[in-house]
């Protein structure tokens, strides 16, 4: 980064830094869903409200027990926008990190965590963290992978 005639240069990143340190809801679709094995043992007692949505502009692929959400005009993911506790968010921040091995910048990360807006179902939108699949691997399941027709992962059953 660097400085000219009092304007700042900045490099263009997926992800925008600044969202880091605000504490936005998170939009789940896979294993974080309600009845589903991730949703206990990370969300119970963390969060203040879960409520159905859905993440325009994605398609969902089914990966090895898990899906991976990828970006693509005129698709749709179904899930659950939840919003942590105020005292629980770090935590919880750090914890889904760590589920989805998402370290900032590694380019060895499967996933990128992303603010995105979701649809909710009771109308309107919010910006949202969404664990997307990481550019590598989209290309991958765009190639070779299985998509989820209706973009929700509880119907795979």
């Amino acid at each position: 980064m660097g400085s000219r005639r009092g304007y700042r240069i900045v490099s263009v990143i997926a992800e925008d830094p600044r969202e880091d340190f605000r504490p936005l809801p998170f939009f789940v679709y896979g294993t974080l869903r309600p009845g589903e094995v991730n949703h206990d043992l990370l969300l119970r007692g963390r969060t203040l409200a879960e409520e159905p949505g859905h993440l325009a502009g994605a398609v969902l692929y089914d990966g090895p027990g898990y899906p991976y959400a990828v970006e693509e005009p005129g698709g749709t993911v179904r899930g659950e926008l939840v919003t942590a506790r105020p005292e629980a968010y770090e935590e919880l921040l750090a914890a889904l990190d760590r589920l989805e091995e998402y370290v900032p910048g590694d380019p060895r990360n499967l996933y990128v965590r992303a603010a995105r807006d979701v649809v909710r179902a009771v109308g309107g939108t919010a910006r949202a963290w969404v664990y997307l699949a990481a550019p590598g691997v989209a290309a991958r399941l765009r190639a070779t992978g299985t998509r989820i027709a209706d973009g929700d992962w509880l119907s795979r059953r």
